[in-house]
């Protein structure tokens, strides 16, 4: 394999920004362009600190006795020494395999007590509280690290008004982290992110107050630049390894030797954290005897586990999806107009999905697209958060808080199915493994170019595993599926994205309620392949905002 360092680039940028120098600051929050690869700016390296070096001085890591008991009365009694200014894995998806009693031990503790807390999470708790919302309340976090913040609109705000750092991270990229922080692996390259605020680190960390000149929020702290390197020809960005002081973890099943056993998507961290940190702590469903659990069933050996409590918060289903479906009367005409819309994309969408194939569904309108296949029509539905062989939602007699999809929703498992964790599940998706990749958009370009997971100033959720998933799209066909245009009547298909990117040339298919167009990534440009019944290619021009070229034989896209 050919490697090669863009010094020529690298010495350019460390010649403006000394190595060790503090981070841009007072600067206003700029939109990145995307970039080609010829174009693609590096920079030194500058995490000579790991995460956990936030500035606050604390004492050392509290000793680990070999040989003594691991089990612990409470967890009140487990969480008694953590200091503040200590990072923190936090693991879980969304709430699910959250450590719920853990994270209500350490807010009792009291801002007071323990506080200047930094977290690393995949989401910032639920729509429902749950995870660590309750350390975001109790203001005892002062810097987070997370790849969304989903439906924590007081996180939101508190990031917006630059009460909190945040540190958006692909969630790929934190489970392959924190796994390498576990395994002594002090740094990696990956595709994902690349042409992305990511990799230029245009995405700010802290914001400051609004300077009244330009109504923007300026930079406290930005985000920090990716060191690039070409391999076999294409651009990869440098990581570096995520540990933690303390890591808390859920287990279904826990023996008093700290062997863990996981159930279903509550691996998708758990096993992860739970080697990346100084001293581990598990709440445990159950906790039995050394013996109890079958050696092929430890899914975290006890060599990574230190302290072990009773779980005694219940568990939390942020989504609580089923199969009770009611009867639609009418057909069409009482339906609304989204709702038309929707299934529209859903059902063309469908025709993606070939049999045999392993797909990765994005959430909202691809969710639906395998409710209108064939029958005699089999495909592998996988979720990121750690699922091959997805399902149907539920009976309400089926709902099981453990088993959720990317989205939070309660699912089933079909025959032949399997579990595992996140890192896993990404291995997946950036090997290439997965044949088609359906997502939504805010924005998508005539070259290819996806932004979907934020507005500057008015929209901070995160990408979540979207970056991820359009990471190799030579060998994961990534489809789009979205309304025509936004809800304010601006297009979604652009001639040049103006939002932050998900992904550059990425892009094969687009399929809307008004047409489906073809990319053309490599070279640029859109082509009208199918209209939808009763709309004509000038009412798609009307609504485009991209130039177009229209296919010789346009088919209906029913």
């Amino acid at each position: 394999m050919a490697a090669r360092r863009i010094s020529s680039i690298c010495l350019a940028r460390s010649s403006q920004r000394p190595l060790g120098c503090a981070p841009r600051s007072r600067s206003h929050f700029s939109l990145p362009q995307p970039r080609n690869a010829r174009q693609l700016q590096t920079a030194p390296i500058l995490y000579s600190q790991q995460l956990a070096n936030v500035k606050v001085k604390r004492g050392p890591a509290t000793k680990i006795v070999r040989g003594a008991s691991k089990l612990f009365k409470s967890a009140d009694e487990a969480v008694t020494d953590i200091e503040s200014g200590s990072t923190i894995l936090s693991a879980g998806f969304g709430v699910c395999g959250t450590a719920e009693t853990i994270i209500g031990a350490i807010e009792r503790r009291g801002v007071n007590s323990l506080h200047s807390l930094t977290i690393v999470s995949n989401n910032a708790g639920g729509s429902i509280g749950g995870g660590i919302t309750p350390l975001v309340e109790s203001e005892q976090i002062s810097r987070l690290l997370c790849s969304h913040i989903g439906a924590n609109k007081e996180l939101e705000k508190k990031y917006l008004r630059g009460e909190i750092a945040i540190e958006l991270c692909p969630q790929g990229t934190i489970a392959e982290r924190v796994r390498a922080g576990g395994a002594g692996i002090p740094a990696f390259f990956t595709p994902t992110g690349i042409n992305t605020p990511i990799q230029s680190g245009d995405i700010p960390v802290r914001l400051g107050p609004i300077d009244k000149a330009t109504n923007t929020a300026t930079v406290l702290e930005a985000g920090k630049p990716r060191e690039t390197r070409i391999f076999d020809g294409k651009v990869y960005g440098m990581e570096t390894a995520i540990k933690g002081d303390v890591a808390i973890l859920r287990a279904h099943k826990v023996d008093e030797a700290g062997n863990c056993q996981f159930r279903y998507t509550t691996k998708s961290y758990n096993q992860l954290m739970g080697k990346a940190a100084k001293i581990t702590i598990v709440e445990a469903e159950n906790i039995v005897r050394v013996g109890e659990i079958h050696p092929d069933n430890v899914h975290l050996p006890g060599i990574y586990v230190d302290r072990i409590v009773p779980a005694e918060a219940p568990k939390l289903i942020e989504v609580r999806k089923t199969n009770e479906v009611k009867e639609e009367k009418g057909g069409d005409a009482s339906k609304s107009e989204s709702q038309i819309r929707r299934e529209r994309i859903a059902r063309r969408t469908a025709k993606e999905l070939k049999h045999g194939y392993y797909v990765n569904l994005g959430i909202g309108i691809p969710t639906l697209a395998p409710s209108y296949l064939s029958p005699e029509t089999k495909v592998w539905l996988q979720s990121e958060n750690g699922i091959l062989g997805m399902g149907p939602y539920p009976s309400e007699n089926e709902v099981d808080a453990d088993l959720v999809n990317a989205g939070k929703e309660t699912v089933t498992l079909i025959p032949g199915a399997s579990t595992f964790d996140s890192a896993e599940s990404f291995a997946m998706i950036r090997g290439g493994h997965i044949d088609v990749s359906i997502l939504g958009a805010l924005q998508v370009s005539a070259t290819g170019d996806l932004a979907n997971f934020m507005i500057p100033g008015k929209m901070f959720k995160g990408m979540g595993g979207a970056m991820d998933l359009v990471g190799n799209p030579d060998q994961t066909k990534i489809v789009i599926a979205t309304d025509h245009v936004a809800k304010d009547g601006s297009p979604k298909i652009v001639d040049r994205c103006t939002l932050p990117l998900t992904g550059a040339r990425v892009v094969s298919t687009i399929i809307t309620d008004l047409c489906v167009f073809e990319v053309d990534r490599s070279k640029g440009g859109l082509t009208l392949t199918e209209l939808a019944p009763g709309v004509d290619v000038e009412m798609v021009r009307e609504k485009t905002g991209a130039r177009f070229a229209v296919a010789d034989d346009v088919k209906s896209m029913e």
